[in-house]
C-alpha cells in the first residue's frame, strides 16, 4: 500500500491578494466568488499534474482494472483540493490577482 504524507485537517487561513484573510468581511461576495474560482483553477491544475506524474496508477496483481481507473480520478481531485486548502503552490493568488485586474480593466 502507498504511504502518503499527512495533510492537516485544519490549514492556517491563506491571505488573499488584497491582504485579507479567507472568510473575512473585507472581501465582497463577488471577490469571494473569484477567490473560490481561483482555488478551483489551482486544484484543476494540480489534478492534471498528479495525473501526469502517474499518481494512483497501479499495474500489479492487486490492481482493480478499469473500475479502479474511474475512481482514481476522483482520488486525484480530492488530493489536489486538499493540497490547495493546505496552501497549494500559490497559483490561486496569481489567478485571483489576474481576475481582479481583468475586472477593473473592463
Amino acid at each position: 500500500m502507498t504511504d502518503f504524507l499527512p495533510i492537516p485537517a485544519q490549514a492556517p487561513p491563506r491571505a488573499h491578494a488584497t491582504g485579507a484573510r479567507a472568510g473575512s468581511s473585507a472581501l465582497t461576495p463577488k471577490n469571494e466568488t473569484a477567490w473560490e474560482v481561483a482555488n478551483a483553477l489551482e486544484a484543476a491544475f494540480l489534478t492534471e499534474m498528479l495525473k501526469s506524474a502517474g499518481f494512483g496508477e497501479q499495474e500489479n496483481s492487486m490492481s482493480g482494472g478499469h473500475g479502479e481507473d474511474h475512481f482514481t480520478s476522483f482520488h486525484r481531485q480530492a488530493i489536489a483540493e486538499r493540497m490547495v486548502a493546505a496552501g497549494g503552490l500559490g497559483l490561486a493568488e496569481a489567478f485571483y490577482r489576474s481576475m481582479m485586474e481583468a475586472r477593473t480593466d473592463a
